[in-house]
């Protein structure tokens, strides 16, 4: 039996190079459905030999998105080499306050550039209008707050770590700066606003939830087990913790796990059609053992958020649920949306906490050959794990990216939007492909980030029958 292939390359509104391909048969059902990332990036290879005080500067340059990330995990684990396993209050707020900065801006830029002309314009709204530049003709205050809610966020990545984008704010054993009078003085003026906007954001990504309920619930959506790190009390926690996974009901898979005990727990293997990999838990194995991450899962398996108003919200979502962990895959967006809101009241708090002021920078302890350390990036949690030799040379680099953990969860949500929307269609139409990328940027997926190629950049769809001949064609870009 003959069967079609169809290709979405690249995959749009994302961070990276990545592709769709789904295998129809003469029937045009769908046989199979896949994400393929395309590029190759190499990093746990390339940073071996060097000294590891440039590890947490260089690692970074993984991504010109979520670099804050990269910077504060690697330095985290750098704080193991140096022999530091608590730091200052100075360093670990002013580190806190860089990785909200980070948060805020992050989450802001993917709810207002990358999906909201989906949920504002609409699945099927003409691309020429679907897209920022239309939203800002529609809704002209909302993206005006999108972008300045991102700026802000950038302007204390810069305070607290020199620069917007690749900063050197962190080191092993500290930080190299504290936060000025001025500086603090100068985000007090705007941070009420910021929270504010961030609020009537998290009432847009609610609202629309709810109007299309009914649809989301199959949209790409699935049971799954979710993982984060979690507070000793079980609060959210985006900068540290122990490591909680739970089941689709809500049940614990293990909890309050040191994250220097994750390799006894997760594991990942490799498979041919992408250069991700497919991380998995160990206690129930790789074919059903994965899991998501990210702003869903964290909402999900923590028991409170620690500033009011986004505790406030999150016992809104659940409630959805009643207390089980919600499952809708574009409820991602809500849940981004309670974060980001939650890191603009962490900024405020910080900002009035004296301790930001503080000289105490930075420390030292007995050196160490190994430093393992996770961080909540705004995608989810990321590992880091380095091993260096007697001459500080990094002879070890793992790295377990947030969009890495969601590589099954994504190639999931294409193989269930394909089925629904595509499956035994006669013909492509741009509509339908946009719904594969719509279950793709839910997760906001960094996919340079996640790859251990460069090229064109077209967009090229063919529909081709059982003899092999294009019956329809697509071209973009």
């Amino acid at each position: 039996m003959a069967e079609k292939r169809i290709i979405v390359e690249p995959v749009t509104r994302v961070e990276g190079h990545g592709k769709v391909s789904l295998l129809l048969d003469e029937e045009n059902k769908v046989k199979q459905a896949r994400l393929h990332i395309v590029e190759f990036r190499g990093f746990e290879r390339f940073i071996q030999g060097r000294p590891y005080w440039e590890i947490p500067v260089m690692v970074q340059r993984l991504c010109g998105i979520c670099p804050v990330s990269h910077h504060l995990a690697a330095a985290k684990a750098m704080d193991q080499i140096v022999g530091v396993d608590k730091l200052t209050p100075v360093a670990e707020k002013m580190r806190r306050l860089m990785h909200y900065g980070q948060t805020l801006q992050s989450h802001a830029l993917h709810f207002f550039h990358l999906a909201s002309p989906d949920l504002l314009m609409g699945f099927d709204a003409d691309p020429e209008i679907r897209n920022v530049i239309g939203v800002a003709k529609k809704f002209p205050e909302l993206a005006t707050q999108g972008v300045l809610l991102r700026k802000y966020g950038q302007e204390v990545i810069k305070a607290t770590s020199g620069k917007k984008i690749h900063g050197t704010g962190a080191i092993p054993g500290g930080i190299n700066k504290n936060l000025s009078i001025a500086e603090r003085d100068e985000f007090l003026k705007d941070i009420d606003q910021m929270v504010e906007w961030s609020e009537g954001a998290l009432k847009v990504a609610k609202e629309y939830t709810m109007e299309h309920l009914e649809e989301l619930g199959s949209f790409g959506s699935f049971e799954s087990s979710h993982l984060s790190h979690i507070r000793e009390d079980g609060c959210m926690d985006l900068y540290d913790g122990g490591l909680r996974a739970i089941t689709k009901d809500g049940d614990k898979i293990f909890d309050h796990i040191p994250v220097e005990q994750y390799s006894d727990y997760l594991a990942e293997e490799v498979r041919p059609w992408s250069y991700m990999k497919f991380p998995f838990i160990k206690s129930i194995g790789p074919e059903d053992g994965w899991y998501r991450v990210g702003p869903l899962s964290r909402v999900n398996t923590a028991d409170f958020i620690d500033t009011p108003l986004a505790e406030s919200a999150r016992v809104e979502f659940m409630a959805l649920t009643s207390g089980k962990p919600n499952n809708i895959t574009l409820a991602y967006h809500w849940a981004r949306m309670i974060e980001m809101l939650h890191s603009a009241e962490k900024i405020r708090e910080l900002l009035n906490d004296s301790d930001l002021q503080g000289n105490d920078l930075v420390i030292k302890g007995e050196r160490r050959e190994e430093g393992i350390a996770t961080l909540e990036a705004p995608r989810g949690t990321l590992f880091h794990h380095y091993k260096v030799d007697e001459n500080d040379q990094v002879t070890m680099a793992n790295l377990i990216v947030s969009t890495t953990s969601n590589n099954i969860p994504m190639n999931l949500a294409v193989q269930k939007i394909a089925e629904e929307y595509i499956s035994g269609k006669p013909e492509i139409t741009e509509g339908l492909l946009n719904r594969l990328e719509i279950g793709i940027r839910a997760y906001d997926p960094c996919l340079s980030c996640a790859t251990h190629a460069m090229g064109k950049m077209p967009l090229e769809v063919k529909l081709i029958d059982a003899e092999g001949k294009v019956v329809d064609q697509m071209v973009k870009g």
